[in-house]
């Protein structure tokens, strides 16, 4: 439910100051007509308190209920019942009340003569709080709204994260069983280390989830892990280059970003193909942006990198236009017998120690 504005100090002191001006310019006009001072000034500060309360009785009663737009004639008939009233209530106690009190103008007689004037008056300023009342009202409703949508878009986008990163683990994970499998009985001293590297790296991965942000120096030391991994399972057939800036180690990105382009670079450069292979991987800083490339050899004729970039890549570009709403951050292109892909992740400040 929407606050009512005048529950509000600021606004509850706007509203108490305006209708003190408004009294008091009102007594000024009643003294120019030729009342006393005193009498002015009852007369004001009466029919102003009760137009107050009743514009206030407005405000916090559309809290409750608010007139949908087809219906916002209601208001018209509210200002002109209430302002029915209070000249009623103002002719009933000001009249007897200050008519005997005598002066050069007959008190009776010109309430008479003003009534028109006054009713007019308490119409404008009734209708001009109920208008207010509904602009603040369905202004409020509008950001509960919009806080509302985006609270449920954050939520599904964190879910769709979480989704995809819980769908890359087990995706490497059943490469590396397969491989230790067939290391078992032909090189088990091999196999044990690739089960601890494994158990290490899940262990790593783990960890990592209840991480927004991690520094790029910690994902250099997970990828370098998971190499290890792929090492022992293909072998001498695969070596790795990483080349980066230090002056981009400190700089934060999402975390399990690197893995998954890595292994699509083995993925295609070491599956079509029965010889050694080299894995480049290189960080630079780019004006404001953190610059990832990956570049695997393959063989043009068996291997179609265009057509397929498999499903690491895809969760890549889907992460990073979750998090940073651009679609244009993961590109792949191909020069001779090299594929490519570039990542860029835009600079996140560090956070204060």
């Amino acid at each position: 439910m929407a606050k009512a504005p005048l529950s509000t100090g600021k606004f509850f002191l706007i509203f108490i100051s305006w209708w003190a001006i408004w009294a008091l310019l009102q007594a000024f006009l009643l003294i120019d007509f030729g009342l006393s001072t005193g009498i002015a000034i009852a007369d004001s500060v009466f029919s102003n308190g009760v137009v107050a309360l009743c514009c206030g009785f407005v405000s916090n009663n559309m809290q409750y209920y608010l007139p949908k737009r087809e219906r916002y004639w209601y208001i018209l008939f509210i200002s002109l019942g209430l302002s029915a009233v209070i000249l009623i209530v103002c002719k009933a106690v000001l009249v007897p009340l200050l008519h005997a009190k005598g002066g050069a103008v007959d008190y009776a007689i010109f309430f008479s003569r003003s009534w028109a004037v006054r009713y007019d008056i308490f119409f404008l300023q009734v209708g001009c709080m109920g208008i207010l009342s509904v602009l603040w009202y369905s202004s409020e409703e509008e950001q509960e709204n919009r806080q509302r949508r985006t609270d449920a878009e954050r939520l599904a986008k964190e879910a769709e994260l979480f989704k995809l990163r819980q769908q890359l683990a087990p995706h490497f994970l059943f490469n590396s069983l397969n491989s230790i499998s067939a290391l078992i009985g032909s090189r088990p001293e091999q196999a044990r280390r690739m089960i601890q590297q494994l158990s290490d790296f899940l262990r790593g991965n783990l960890r990592k989830e209840d991480q927004q942000w991690v520094v790029l120096s910690e994902e250099l030391q997970y990828l370098e892990l998971y190499l290890e991994i792929e090492k022992v399972r293909f072998g001498h057939r695969l070596s790795t280059e990483l080349d980066y800036d230090p002056d981009c180690l400190d700089r934060r990105l999402p975390p399990m970003l690197l893995q998954p382009i890595v292994e699509n670079a083995i993925k295609f450069g070491l599956y079509d193909t029965t010889e050694a292979v080299t894995i480049s991987i290189r960080a630079r800083l780019d004006g404001n942006y953190i610059r990832v490339e990956v570049i695997n050899p393959f063989d043009p004729e068996t291997s179609r990198p265009k057509k397929g970039t498999g499903f690491g890549l895809t969760s890549i570009q889907r992460r990073l236009y979750l998090i940073f709403a651009r679609p244009d951050l993961l590109e792949t292109r191909v020069e001779g017998n090299l594929f490519i892909t570039t990542v860029k992740i835009p600079v996140i400040p560090s956070p204060t120690p």
